[in-house]
């Protein structure tokens, strides 16, 4: 079998006793960990990221790396949950409106004050909610107007 597989006699026997001895001490320890991590996350109701994971077990007393509880949560399959940061809706685009015609030429500058303004808006996230900010600007000063 070992010339089939072209593995040495010596070799397959080491496997053999590295088998029967178990995991070693690396192994157990990634072992350990990974029941921490599940418990950590478990913990979380399934939220908690390696990050905060992380910070959870040093919080214990575990001496780990992000980058390890990142590679046993790879490794069991288990993700945080990142919710999406949620954005208003400014702009409803309807393909059947009509375009608005460029009087301007993309001329803004006209050499003359109050000639051509532009407008544009804009929302802020605050801790009361969403705030929406006009700024209305002259073509020539570049000036805001309001």
């Amino acid at each position: 079998m070992c010339h089939l597989l072209e593995v040495s006699r010596s070799g397959y026997y080491d496997w053999v006793a590295r088998r029967a001895a178990g995991p070693g001490p690396r192994e157990q320890r990634l072992l350990d960990l990974a029941d921490k991590v599940l418990t950590a996350h478990e913990e979380s109701d399934g939220v908690y990221g390696s990050p905060r994971i992380t910070a959870e077990l040093r919080q214990a007393g575990e001496v780990v790396s992000r980058k390890t509880v990142a590679k046993v949560m790879r490794a069991k399959g288990i993700e945080g949950i990142s919710p999406r940061s949620w954005h208003p809706v400014t702009t409803i685009v309807d393909p059947s409106a009509h375009s608005i015609p460029d009087l301007v030429e993309r001329r803004f500058d006209q050499g003359e004050l109050n000639t051509v303004w532009t407008s544009d808006i804009t929302y802020l996230a605050t801790g009361e909610g969403w705030l929406y900010l006009c700024a209305v600007r002259d073509g020539c000063s570049r000036r805001v107007i309001g």
